[in-house]
């Protein structure tokens, strides 16, 4: 199947042959469906606090965070592309001489393009634009209302100007304040400052595309003394990449190696459970996960910050009790009480499904078992309620082996040909805003080998295009979905506030992104 000249493409990557073999056979076998058992809810999977047990858990927090090392990690690798996705094709299909701007918003239904539109003045770099443009259009205000637009997109978009398009996201102009335009990337360390901080210390580790590394760097000077006067917390960032030997095959519609125009293979970065070894990499106690572009001005951020306090004061509740236990299990003279008491906190604190043989197992066996259950990394998830956002949510899955677990799946996971299936997607009450706290130390204070814990069935298979033609692309299990498959997990509800993602450039016009 491969050339010479494929087997060193492929070994320049970091990759062996079996490897790529192993990935032709998944497509040619598709991956299986997840199966879900029911949606994860309030009192049956999802954690309800009343306001007097947040509290407990915040307090509990700030009480402890100083025993503790903490890291925040973000995925920033991303470019803003997917936010100027209605102004590209505006860019293609429009011409200012043939129809106006009002008659092409009604022709094609862009509600985004008609929010901006209107919205255009409140964007945090509309001045940037505006004066961009006046270098290369001086008649600019002259111009009617429909072309003055259009070059402002132009001016926005084009490569030789500012690119915004190709830009990361998390170095964009995300929010005006009086003074100054903060980028997703600042907002991350003041946020930082508040609940990923102990002993006035902060680290932060982005994954980001190599290529910026310089800019993400520049920036980091250029902002660091203000954001450590302001916060009274000295920061430490570090970077790392999407390794080139996460990449996947693509391959056409026919299960055969997708080939460009050169004869070359097509390669293509495996979605976000690539940075599973990125994650694995780290050294802390306390792992806060939070994606670049969730982040509020100001004013919100307190408020945000408790509940990220809250997250780990139960993972640090949790995982004291976990560890006390593992303890006591390594002691040859523990009761069948201690074992009983010990199996109900799995079940009624950590979520875990006992086997239902587990009563006739012989006392090692139970002793063995529930060392297995209690000594895996551990997460605690943030859970938002349901309001048509896109994105993954909470399930009670079952493997192929009978076993049940809670679950975060993607809706690429599921087979929604099946009605049965389909019927416990549409009844889901929340769903993952990426808003994890993780512990992925053992109760020694060693680290675990998080790649020993991935479902390798919940990679998935999409459809894309390359040049014009169709092909199939492999994703890895995502980060937070299959990599961590085998973790222990307990889902919290948080509130909305919490999750405030730009997903389209008119996100930046809500109010968590406006400074008044």
């Amino acid at each position: 199947m491969f050339s010479e000249k494929d087997i060193k493409q492929i070994e320049a990557k970091g990759i062996t042959v079996k490897k790529i073999t192993t990935q032709i056979e998944l497509f040619k076998t598709e991956l299986p469906f997840v199966n879900l058992q029911s949606a994860a809810t309030l009192k049956h999977g999802i954690l309800q606090l009343s306001d007097e047990e947040t509290k407990e858990f915040i307090l509990l927090f700030d009480a402890k965070r100083n025993q503790y090392s903490i890291i925040k990690f973000v995925p920033a690798s991303g470019a803003a592309t997917r936010m100027f996705k209605s102004f590209f094709s505006f860019l293609e299909d429009y011409n200012p001489k043939r129809e106006t701007l009002n008659a092409y918003i009604n022709r094609t239904k862009d509600a985004v393009l008609a929010v901006f539109f209107v919205g255009l003045e409140k964007l945090p770099f509309y001045q940037i634009v505006l004066d961009e443009i006046l270098k290369s259009h001086p008649e600019y205000y002259q111009a009617s209302a429909d072309k003055q637009f259009y070059i402002f997109i132009k001016t926005m978009l084009d490569s030789d100007k500012l690119n915004y398009g190709f830009y990361p996201k998390g170095l964009l102009p995300f929010h005006k304040y009086k003074k100054h335009i903060a980028t997703a990337f600042e907002e991350h360390l003041f946020e930082a400052a508040l609940y990923a901080s102990a002993n006035n210390k902060a680290n932060l580790h982005y994954t980001i595309s190599e290529k910026y590394k310089d800019v993400f760097d520049n920036e980091f000077k250029k902002i660091q003394p203000i954001v450590e006067r302001k916060t009274n917390i000295q920061f430490k960032i570090s970077f790392s990449y999407q390794n080139e030997s996460t990449d996947t095959i693509a391959v056409t519609e026919d299960n055969k190696p997708f080939r460009l125009e050169d004869d070359s293979l097509l390669f293509r970065p495996s979605g976000h459970g690539a940075l599973l070894s990125n994650l694995n990499d780290l050294n802390a106690d306390i792992i806060f996960i939070k994606n670049i572009d969730n982040v509020v001005v100001f004013k919100y951020e307190k408020e945000v910050s408790e509940y990220k306090k809250m997250l780990a004061g139960i993972l640090i509740n949790i995982q004291t009790t976990a560890f006390q236990y593992l303890e006591k299990l390594e002691n040859s003279d523990i009761t069948e009480s201690e074992i009983v008491e010990i199996g109900n906190f799995l079940s009624n604190k950590m979520y875990v499904v006992i086997s239902s043989e587990f009563e006739k197992y012989a006392k090692e066996y139970q002793i063995a078992y529930l060392k297995d259950k209690l000594n895996r990394p551990i997460r605690i998830c943030g859970m938002v309620k349901n309001e048509d956002e896109p994105g993954g949510g909470p399930f009670w899955v079952k493997t192929e082996n009978g076993q049940v677990s809670l679950q975060i799946v993607e809706s690429a996971q599921i087979n929604k040909k099946d009605k049965s299936q389909k019927d416990i997607l549409e009844n889901a009450t929340h769903f993952n805003p990426v808003d994890l706290v993780c512990g992925i130390k053992d109760y020694k204070g060693n680290k675990f080998d998080l790649q020993k814990f991935v479902d390798h069935k919940t990679a998935f298979i999409t459809m894309k295009t390359k040049n014009g033609k169709d092909l199939k692309a492999l994703e890895l299990p995502g980060l937070w979905n299959g990599s961590m498959a085998n973790w222990n997990t307990v889902f919290v509800e948080v509130p909305l506030i919490t999750f405030n993602p730009v997903k389209t450039v008119t996100d930046l016009l809500k109010p968590t992104h406006q400074t008044h």
